[in-house]
C-alpha cells in the first residue's frame, strides 16, 4: 500500500509503516555496497604496514561491516530483520584512501540492499575510529549501492541505468 509518489514506507495518507513482506516469494537476493575513507598517503602506509597505533585496522573494520549487515534491522526503524547467508567485506588500500565494499545474500522475501549499505557504513566507520588520532580530517564516503539482484525488481547496476 505505498503513497501516492510509489514510496512503500507510506500509506496512501502518508502514515509511516513497515511493509508487510508475508506474502512475498523467497529468492536469493544480493547486495554490494562501497564506501571510502580518504585520507592522507601516510596514514594508508600506517594501515599497510600493520602500525597504527589502535592494532590491525583491516580485520577490525571487516568485523565491524559484518557486523553492520547483521544488525541493520536495528539501526534502520523500517527494515525487516533478515536471516542473512553471508557477509563478505574486502578493504582495498590506495595512495589516500581506502575502500570497502560489503557483499551480502539472504533467501528470503526482502533484499538486502540496507544490509550491504550498513555493512559498508559501520566498516568505513571503525576505520576512521581507528585512524582518527592520525587525521580527524578524514572524509568518509561516498557509500553507496553497486548492485541488487533478486526479487520482483530483478537486476539493478549502478550505471547501468538512468538511475544509477
Amino acid at each position: 500500500m505505498a503513497d501516492k509518489q510509489g514510496l512503500p514506507h507510506l500509506t496512501v495518507g502518508g502514515q509511516v509503516h513497515m511493509i508487510d513482506v508475508g506474502a512475498k516469494p523467497d529468492t536469493v537476493r544480493t547486495a554490494r555496497a562501497e564506501g571510502w575513507v580518504v585520507t592522507r598517503p601516510e596514514v594508508v602506509a600506517l594501515v599497510r604496514e600493520g602500525v597504527a597505533v589502535k592494532g590491525d585496522v583491516l580485520a577490525v573494520a571487516r568485523v565491524a561491516g559484518i557486523q553492520g549487515a547483521k544488525h541493520t534491522a536495528d539501526l534502520i526503524p523500517l527494515a525487516h530483520p533478515l536471516a542473512l547467508t553471508g557477509v563478505s567485506i574486502e578493504l582495498t588500500l590506495e595512495h589516500d584512501r581506502i575502500r570497502v565494499e560489503a557483499a551480502v545474500a539472504t533467501r528470503g522475501p526482502t533484499g538486502v540492499e540496507m544490509e550491504a549499505l550498513a555493512g559498508a557504513a559501520a566498516a568505513c566507520l571503525t576505520v576512521y575510529d581507528m585512524l582518527k588520532a592520525r587525521d580527524r580530517g578524514m572524509v568518509v564516503g561516498p557509500i553507496q549501492l553497486l548492485s541488487k539482484t533478486g526479487g520482483r525488481s530483478g537486476t539493478w547496476t549502478r550505471g547501468a541505468d538512468a538511475d544509477g
